[in-house]
């Protein structure tokens, strides 16, 4: 089976390069596509924090099913489906980002590690009934530590 999937937006921002870390002075505007009527926004603006699907543009073309995060053989190998890296079959990507304000077509967030040009697929309000109770998430110790700058400025 294939899925055909178009863009719904746009983000525009001043990260222009790959970059792993420091993502926490980056702000993106979301401007939604000319095809999606601006209605389709009524009340997101209700919501502090929004999940945004987006497609890794810039991801290579060969995905590596098994690694050492970020090519790090100091991290243990592990499966991409145990990772968030951007070389993925799909190219899928998701962040809950905090929705800053709406302006007609153009969601303004920070806490969003797409680039500039980045394609959106969807977006959904982040509603506390469907999130995990964030002291019962777990993962390995080399999370932490790699993710250190991740929000750094």
């Amino acid at each position: 089976m294939e899925i055909l999937l178009k863009p719904i937006a746009i983000v525009i921002n001043n990260r222009k390069n790959l970059s792993d870390d420091y993502w926490g002075n980056v702000v993106s505007e979301i401007i939604l596509d000319e095809s999606i009527p601006t209605e389709s926004l009524i009340g997101i603006e209700e919501f502090s924090h929004i999940e945004i699907i987006f497609y890794f543009h810039q991801a290579q073309d060969q995905v590596k099913f098994s690694r050492h995060p970020r090519g790090n053989k100091n991290l243990p190998e592990t499966g991409i489906f145990a990772q968030r890296a951007k070389d993925r079959p799909n190219r899928l990507g998701v962040t809950i980002a905090r929705l800053i304000k709406r302006e007609g077509r153009i969601l303004t967030v920070d806490h969003f590690d797409g680039m500039d040009g980045t394609p959106v697929i969807d977006i959904k309000p982040v509603m506390k009934t469907f999130l995990v109770n964030k002291n019962e998430v777990t993962e390995p110790r080399w999370v932490k530590a790699m993710l250190t700058n991740y929000w750094k400025e």
